[in-house]
């Protein structure tokens, strides 16, 4: 058994294969990450085994190793909100990370929702445990690390665009900062809902690996764009929420479902009231959504981006990748 970078000796009589937190540090997060053997978890009343198949990394596994998305009195726990594998032997799955209440229509607007991960142990192990109502049937044309990939950021994705920005076919939505997972999802799923996307990326080779998923145009960021958009998809808040608000035209819509350079950026209410734009949150999605992406990617043919799939076994490197943001597309860890 082994900790990034160093041994880690931890035994147990019933053990499993895992990636989880041993403790969680801002400063130095990736050495608090540990891979190999961990206690085989209890499984609440009800809740069923998947053998995992695939899982792939989120931003939010980092989050979770510097104390932002977990907290030091849950660890160990084990990372990962995105998975597929097997039920009963032979039934396919992909795992809704989602844990909450749906009776009232949303689990995500529970408040004491959950994600994989945070109160429950996640996905990055050779078995997890989950609701019956968090298990969605993999269709055969989708590979395990295909269907890995779409549980959180894809799911994301496809809510903000399809659920939440009130557009339609031939409309154009702006993704601000086009390289990061979602803002990727954003632009595949994007174009194969049938709308016209503009994305901003700070380097030319991320605008030009935009233009490459099929951004129909790519600009710096600031940049005076050739007309108003009808939405903006925005998860980087701070640094572009002048931009965004600037870019939409009369009624238009800004989602956001993250604020990755900052939290408070100026309101500018004169422009949100005078020009009546509307702007909405937007966290995960629903089991139904999921069945509705899943559905959408057997119909056109559309996948997921993939960077590359490593054995669970090199977890580290995979971390460590996803750290130093040099990712194009997902990074998905096999099971053998």
């Amino acid at each position: 058994m082994t900790a990034y970078g160093k041994p880690y000796q931890r035994h147990y009589d019933q053990a499993m294969f895992a990636i989880y937190a041993g403790a969680v540090s801002r400063e130095d997060p990736l050495s608090c990450l540990r891979v190999g053997e961990i206690e085989l978890p209890s499984a609440p009343q009800g809740w069923i085994p998947v053998a995992v198949k695939a899982a792939s990394l989120n931003h939010h596994d980092i989050w979770s190793l510097k104390g932002q998305a977990l907290t030091a009195e849950r660890v160990p726990m084990i990372l990962g909100s995105d998975a597929a594998g097997v039920v009963d032997g032979n039934r396919e799955v992909i795992v809704h990370a989602v844990i909450g209440n749906s009776a009232g229509g949303d689990e995500t607007l529970d408040t004491k929702r959950s994600l994989l991960s945070e109160v429950y142990p996640g996905t990055m192990a050779q078995q997890l445990y989950v609701p019956a109502g968090n298990l969605i049937d993999k269709p055969a044309e989708l590979t395990w690390a295909e269907a890995a990939c779409l549980p959180t950021a894809y799911l994301t994705a496809y809510r903000m665009i399809a659920t939440k920005s009130a557009t339609g076919q031939g409309d154009t939505i702006l993704v601000q900062g086009a390289a990061g997972g979602v803002a990727t999802a954003l632009i595949v799923l994007g174009k194969a809902l049938n709308r016209n996307v503009w994305v901003t990326s700070r380097t030319a080779d991320k605008r030009e690996w935009a233009l490459s998923l099929g951004a129909d145009a790519a600009f710096e960021p600031g940049e005076r764009l050739p007309g108003k958009v009808d939405a903006v998809m925005e998860t980087v808040g701070e640094a572009t929420w002048d931009h965004s608000l600037k870019s939409l035209r009369p009624g238009g819509t800004i989602v956001i479902s993250g604020a990755t350079s900052g939290a408070n950026p100026p309101a500018d209410l004169n422009r949100v009231f005078f020009l009546q734009l509307n702007i909405v949150g937007s966290t995960m999605g629903t089991a139904a959504e999921l069945r509705e992406l899943i559905d959408l990617l057997v119909r056109t043919g559309v996948r997921p981006v993939i960077d590359r799939e490593l054995p669970m076994e090199k977890g580290a490197e995979a971390f460590a990748l996803m750290a130093s943001g040099d990712v194009h597309g997902k990074l998905v860890l096999t099971v053998g």
